[in-house]
């Protein structure tokens, strides 16, 4: 039995993982390590400490599908309507710009359950707070070293972390990448920036006419969503809960800084578009170190292979687009490259 390993529990690392389960001859012994918490990577959706129904998105806030993708991911978008993953945005989201034939969809269990989703599909053995290392060439095998735990030994290794990611891997993997390649990975470039998650106590009204609000004229806040509105979710038992993503220049301004001085500095902001918030009864502050991609390896066509026998690959929306149907594509690319692995 085939061991292979994914690293990275984002959309396309949990893509790949359910692709591969469905398309596999033979049987695999599927595993996804990831050196968060949870999964979700960039589709990531955090709970509240006093409930954990009450959640917020700190990634990807909505799904927007063009006419073409419509068509050439059909499946994909029917599955995840068909299964409730998925629904079309009907609240309000003041200054989205829409273009002609676009549909937009939100996951009324927050955009992680795409991801879990996926994962659940595929059957594999998960791993969290796992960050991996090494790659180092044993007996024909890829030998992965992770910061805590010992080595493991798989036939296929498969990394769909952000670019600068797999340029700080240790050990064999150093030298198997061409200096072409090398070139191509250095020159993917991603967006920086923060986004706060606030919880409040169940009956909190905040008393805003829009669920996500696009801003224009702030140095510091980008949008704003009253996430179970987003959702069209209203509930008595289940507090509001808001995320406020950052500007691009603000994030990268504050990169280094501390989450607590870049929480307080949103805070400040946030009084003056939207005044009189009540207290939140928690936060979540996350850096997007990597968020979106701003230039994509050049024709990589989808993946990166790294080695043939054993077979390392690389993917992710680094080697197409940054959004969903990027990550498709990608998790489509790396399992051609793989049909005649497994």
């Amino acid at each position: 039995m085939a061991r292979v390993l994914i690293v990275g529990a984002g959309l396309t690392g949990s893509l790949c993982a359910a692709l591969l389960r469905r398309e596999a001859s033979s049987s695999l012994r599927l595993t996804v390590w990831d050196k968060a918490g949870d999964s979700g990577g960039r589709m990531t959706t955090a709970s509240s400490p006093h409930n954990p129904q009450s959640t917020v998105d700190l990634g990807a806030q909505y799904i927007t599908c063009t006419p073409h993708y419509a068509k050439i991911h059909q499946s994909f978008y029917d599955e995840l309507l068909a299964g409730g993953i998925l629904k079309p945005l009907i609240s309000p989201i003041d200054g989205m710009v829409m273009k002609e034939g676009d549909c937009n969809f939100v996951a009324p269990h927050g955009v992680s359950s795409i991801i879990n989703h996926y994962l659940k599909q595929s059957g594999a053995d998960i791993c969290f707070r796992q960050r991996v290392t090494q790659i180092n060439l044993r007996d024909n095998k890829w030998e992965v070293s992770r910061e805590t735990g010992s080595s493991e030994q798989f036939d296929i290794v498969v990394l769909t972390m952000p670019a600068p990611q797999i340029l700080q891997l240790r050990g064999d993997i150093t030298n198997l990448i061409s200096e072409c390649q090398r070139q191509q990975l250095e020159s993917v470039s991603y967006s920086s920036r923060y986004a706060l998650g606030l919880f409040y106590e169940a009956g909190t009204k905040i008393d805003v006419p829009w669920a996500g609000r696009y801003i224009t004229s702030n140095p510091c806040i980008r949008f704003i969503s009253i996430d179970n509105k987003k959702r069209n979710i209203e509930s008595s038992e289940i507090g509001p809960s808001l995320v406020i993503h950052t500007t691009v220049p603000f994030g990268v301004t504050h990169l280094e800084h501390s989450t607590e001085d870049v929480q307080e500095l949103i805070f400040k902001q946030l009084e003056n578009i939207v005044p009189g918030l009540p207290q939140p009864v928690a936060t979540k502050c996350q850096k997007w170190r990597h968020s979106q991609v701003t230039n994509a390896a050049a024709n990589s066509l989808g993946q990166m292979t790294l080695h043939l026998q054993p077979f390392l690959v690389c993917g992710g929306d680094g080697f197409t687009q940054s959004n969903f149907d990027g990550c498709i594509t990608s998790a489509l690319c790396v399992l051609e490259a793989l049909k005649n692995h497994i």
